[in-house]
């Protein structure tokens, strides 16, 4: 199949720090870190309580269980906006949900409930990308069947007796919407990746990583034994450097030919919102006879006009891909993974993989989720309900994020993207803008360091099918009036200018 990549411009912006925010956000970590040493103090001379987990006196001279050090930033910088994270919902998670109220006595140490629930919060955090996280409607009717048919737990492997012919239904469906020879079904996302890469590589294979990739990722990466070289993040010149010199010097000391080389790739960053640079990874996979592991967790059902993910986006052939895994659990509006692929390799994965041979079955009402909004999406439901979803996320997508850009905000990520970061910087801003957010009614996730670099703290929106115009238009009012309390409107890029058409170009903005 002959690739989009020219016929539709790939436009992705990361905007340049202003100086005098990078400065004032460095300061603001600073004032934080003395403070903390200095309640580091108090604490040590009973001046104050310590509420986290240390070491008992008649244990000083063990070797420690806490490293005092690691858990400074948690004691110090993080319970300031603790309250930001793991908030109770007592509903689906859907276009709106509802929040359990909570209070703390003692500074977001303990939480208390209060007994009340914030009604109808509009939910801009879940990646409930098609709006298929809903309590009604044919999934939840075809999963309440099943449930009542299986039960909800399988209580067994794969490899025993856990293997229903739900399983092998999902997998064969999950193959035709790829467009590949064969799938595999996992319980957990995070595990498809954890415990599936080290199965495909070990000692002697070289594993080249996105500096950006997922923790999932990562952690495969290194369960494996595998060398890990990490690349420059969606930069072909880093990747292709790598791969050279992995042809030409080999492994370290012996300079023997590595046994296998595996690129690791995501189809949407979630944290930067940007779009893998698909095309010309699969070029250098080809000139350089490497092995190509995509992950695609954000973007299948997602991207596409098929909603097939990130190669259908760009119109490439599925067999380009080696190793296409996804997640169930964001635009199916379930739970689980996938690993799609040749016939050999799932057969391989099959024996070998550790999800496989020890995780227990996927639940059977889980299954049918899935299988049921598959089906929506291709059609197969006799509807065109799949269809209207892809068409409205993809307007949602580019009305959002044209608003914020036009309000000023400083924007991250691909314009199709329906992830949106929205920068914040600064410590001190992360908690104030999630806790105003709410006062408004709406749900957010706000992103700090080590999730993100020190100096590139952010909010973080996911636009979903099941939003109308009217929640986005009250969304992005708040988010306007909430920008302007904390002074967040910091893009200096033109805002009723076009942002430039140049394929697969990335567009910085520069200070004067």
């Amino acid at each position: 199949m002959q690739s989009r990549s020219c016929q539709y411009p790939f436009v992705e912006s990361f905007e340049e720090t202003p100086l005098l925010v990078a400065v004032l956000t460095y300061i603001g970590y600073g004032i934080l870190t003395i403070f903390g040493y200095l309640r580091d103090f108090l604490r040590d001379w009973k001046f104050e309580k310590c509420h986290l987990a240390r070491e008992r006196e008649e244990q000083k001279d063990f070797v420690p269980l806490y490293q005092d050090f690691e858990n400074f930033y948690t004691r110090n910088l993080y319970m300031r906006i603790r309250d930001n994270w793991n908030r109770p919902i007592c509903s689906i998670p859907g276009a709106k949900m509802d929040l359990v109220e909570r209070v703390t006595p003692d500074y977001n140490w303990t939480f208390e409930h209060t007994g009340n629930v914030l009604k109808d919060v509009i939910n801009m955090g879940s990646y409930n990308y098609l709006g298929f996280a809903e309590n009604t409607g044919t999934c939840a009717d075809a999963a309440s069947e099943c449930t009542v048919k299986y039960g909800v737990g399988v209580s067994s492997t794969r490899q025993e007796i856990g293997n229903l012919d739900k399983h092998e239904e999902l997998e064969k469906l999950v193959a035709r919407f790829l467009g590949v020879e064969s799938s595999m079904a996992f319980g957990m996302g995070f595990a498809t990746n954890s415990m599936n890469i080290p199965a495909l590589t070990g000692k002697g294979c070289l594993i080249l990583s996105d500096e950006l990739n997922h923790a999932s990722l990562v952690l495969g990466a290194r369960l494996s034994g595998s060398t890990i070289r990490v690349f420059k993040h969606n930069n072909m010149q880093s990747l292709e450097k790598l791969l050279r010199d992995a042809i030409v010097h080999g492994q370290p000391r012996t300079h023997r030919p590595w046994k296998k080389i595996l690129v690791l790739v995501e189809g949407i960053y979630s944290m930067e919102g940007s779009i893998v640079r698909l095309p010309e990874v699969i070029a250098l996979k080809k000139k350089y006879k490497a092995y190509l592991y995509l992950d695609e967790a954000h973007s299948i059902g997602a991207l596409g006009p098929r909603g097939r993910g990130v190669v259908d986006y760009f119109g490439l052939d599925p067999s380009d891909v080696d190793i296409m895994m996804g997640t169930f659990t964001k635009s199916f509006g379930a739970a689980g993974g996938y690993i799609g692929g040749k016939k050999e390799l799932i057969d391989y994965l099959c024996l070998h993989s550790h999800s496989a041979v020890h995780a227990t079955s996927m639940s059977p009402p889980i299954t049918q989720q899935i299988i049921t909004s598959m089906k929506c999406i291709m059609g197969e439901d006799g509807t065109t309900l799949g269809q209207e979803r892809l068409c409205q996320l993809s307007e949602n997508t580019t009305y959002f994020r044209r608003r914020l850009h036009e309000m000023g905000f400083i924007i991250y990520g691909n314009n199709d993207s329906p992830v949106v970061p929205l920068m914040l910087y600064m410590p001190a801003k992360i908690g104030a803008f999630g806790r105003e957010m709410l006062k408004r009614n709406i749900g957010t996730v706000v992103v700090g360091f080590p999730a993100t670099p020190i100096i590139e703290s952010r909010a973080r929106f996911c636009v979903s099918a099941a939003h109308t115009r009217e929640m986005l238009d009250k969304a992005l009012n708040a988010i306007s009036e909430v920008g302007d309390l904390l002074q967040l409107k910091y893009s200096r890029k033109n805002r009723n200018g076009s942002e430039g058409t140049d394929c697969f170009s990335f567009l910085e903005s520069h200070q004067d």
